[in-house]
């Protein structure tokens, strides 16, 4: 017998996934501030990228609640607070995050909205979770990179594009500033990183 939606588990880890989302898009909206203060545009651009996705699984959980639209849910959850003045923190948190969502938090609720029969959400659960290890294997990189002294050089020769101009720099870094535009070499990122 299928459980009512109402009674359900799943309602409530629908609203704790939305409520983790809505969350998630504020601290990268936060941490591009500081990318961009910092004139880190590729960082202030991974953050933002990243933050719309968050803002679309949020959508995605909370039109799920529609059987409930007009009542109040009460959910415990708990949540990270990270105010860091430098980046790589913010970026380590990031990856974190993401695979806590990927691995445990999303992997459960998947479950448990199978168990209680509803097959769609459970769907949903495991399509948004995968894309949450992308997230947290680019956050991770990035991360990588700004630790080791290497966003904007690399071992081998790499297509180098600025995020202002378009223009594209072949080898094993990144120019100091665009030749085109003028802009620091903050505005480049690897080509095959390219986030839009």
């Amino acid at each position: 017998m299928t459980m009512d939606f109402h009674d359900s588990q799943t309602r409530l880890n629908l609203m704790r996934a939305f409520a983790g989302e809505s969350q998630a898009r504020n601290r990268y909206t936060f941490a591009a501030d500081l990318a961009r203060q910092q004139q880190m545009y590729v960082l202030e651009q991974l953050f933002t990228f990243t933050a719309s996705q968050e803002q679309a699984h949020a959508w995605v959980f909370y039109n799920l609640l529609k059987p409930v639209s007009g009542q109040s849910l009460k959910v415990d959850g708990s949540y990270p607070v990270e105010l860091y003045q430098e980046l790589l923190p913010h970026l380590q948190a990031a990856q974190h995050n993401e695979y806590q969502e990927w691995e445990h938090d999303y992997a459960g609720f998947a479950r448990t909205a199978a168990e209680e029969e509803f097959p769609e959400i459970a769907h949903t659960f495991r399509a948004i979770a995968a894309v949450e290890k992308t997230h947290g294997d680019r956050f991770g990189r990035f991360a990588t990179w700004l630790e080791q002294g290497r966003l904007f050089v690399s071992d081998q020769p790499e297509r180098w594009i600025c995020l202002h101009c378009g223009h594209v720099v072949e080898g094993a870094g990144a120019p100091a500033v665009c030749p085109v535009c003028r802009r620091p070499q903050g505005y480049f990122i690897r080509e095959k990183e390219i986030l839009f």
